[in-house]
């Protein structure tokens, strides 16, 4: 009896940390989930259609730096919440080389109070894992547009749905740069190699491709659901 209401309680906190995607439909005829709208290209996750901080596709929405649920002014390690320093990281660090004083967590992907997704649109929302970045960059059809004014890539899934992700750029230290002709959006993945980076899938207008680098820096994130 004491085992069956253990699966009970851990089931029960699971459906607390994580929902999926219900096919709810609005008012407009959209599939939307906890108010935010998604589309279902054909692969193992749902995308949102707008960026955190976004009302609509085009709009560039917040920044973020990795491991951080709000936009700030500036963007760099002296801001940085987990770390003061590339070498001095206090979370999701696996190399005690990077740690404060030797730390190390081994912590690789973020956990969703650390994830910009789940904390500001609720947790059946999370940051897209590197993996699912890839999926994205693999199985869609890319093509560089121009929507409503903004460029950016349609990204077109196998079922030929498609989602439209605004090239916003980034931000370092308080500068806005590339905004219009390049576009970056973190995963929730850390970096394989080196812990002060994290996976994204960045572009430009002839590129389409998944990087790692330093995690102070701001970007854009767009949620998915399962």
């Amino acid at each position: 009896m004491k085992r069956i209401f253990t699966i009970i309680a851990l089931v029960a906190m699971g459906m607390l940390v994580f929902t999926a995607c219900e096919p709810s439909i609005g008012e407009d005829g959209k599939n939307k989930h906890k108010g935010h709208e998604y589309v279902d290209l054909g692969l193992s996750v749902k995308w949102a259609t707008c960026n955190v901080g976004a009302n609509s596709p085009e709009e560039y929405g917040d920044y973020f730096a990795w491991g951080e649920v709000e936009p700030k002014e500036t963007y760099n390690w002296r801001t940085y919440k987990y770390g003061t320093a590339c070498n001095q990281l206090t979370k999701y660090c696996n190399n005690s080389e990077y740690g404060k004083d030797g730390f190390t967590d081994n912590k690789i992907v973020l956990d969703l109070e650390d994830d910009a997704a789940a904390v500001n649109w609720g947790r059946a929302w999370r940051m897209p894992t590197k993996a699912e970045q890839q999926e994205l960059i693999n199985n869609c059809t890319w093509t560089w547009t121009t929507q409503n004014g903004v460029n950016g890539y349609k990204v077109t899934g196998p079922n030929e749905n498609s989602i439209f992700l605004p090239a916003a750029g980034c931000v370092n230290d308080g500068t806005l740069s590339r905004a219009g002709s390049y576009g970056s959006f973190w995963s929730s993945s850390l970096g394989a190699d080196n812990p002060h980076y994290a996976y994204y899938v960045h572009f430009y207008s002839d590129y389409v491709d998944w990087y790692y680098d330093g995690r102070s820096t701001g970007r854009s994130v767009r949620p998915v659901c399962q």
